[in-house]
């Protein structure tokens, strides 16, 4: 039997009908059409499918839609204002980091998290929460370069 929830993407309010059987990644792709949250494995182990819940990196293809009600999301699309990249995304291109693009939403999106609940986190907390995702195209030396400097970039602001 469908069932409608509500919740906030990117600052939006949204209702939905899901018929209850639906991830998060689901909602997202299929029913609300943002697609830069990417399916990589459907096993949490990837880590491309990485959007922000009520503050806190989400596995959205683990994260079952029944639980979205009066959450707030934050998605790829929602962390640029318009075609202006947030300082996360510039200090991965600026490093290197970036090649396919396909594991990047998940990693700009747990940098976000990160950053907005720790701006001062460490290295190895940096480390920690890098550890979480896969990429097969850049090295993850670049990958980390660049999230040490948008963490730099956004310390200055």
């Amino acid at each position: 039997m469908p069932e409608k929830i509500t919740f906030t993407v990117n600052g939006k309010k949204r209702t939905v009908e899901i018929e209850g059987w639906e991830k998060l990644i689901h909602v997202l792709r299929e029913y609300l059409n943002l697609t830069g949250t990417k399916r990589g494995c459907d096993d949490v182990s990837c880590g491309a499918c990485v959007v922000v819940v009520d503050g806190e990196a989400t596995k959205s293809c683990a994260f079952p839609a029944k639980k979205l009600e009066g959450k707030e999301v934050i998605t790829i699309e929602g962390v640029s204002e318009g075609t202006n990249l947030h300082p996360i995304q510039t200090a991965l291109i600026n490093a290197g980091a970036v090649q396919c693009g396909y594991c990047m939403p998940g990693i700009v999106m747990e940098l976000y998290a990160l950053f907005n609940k720790n701006s001062a986190a460490s290295r190895e907390e940096v480390i920690n929460a890098l550890d979480k995702h896969l990429c097969r195209c850049t090295g993850y030396e670049a990958i980390l370069d660049g999230a040490l400097l948008a963490q730099k970039n956004l310390n200055e602001r």
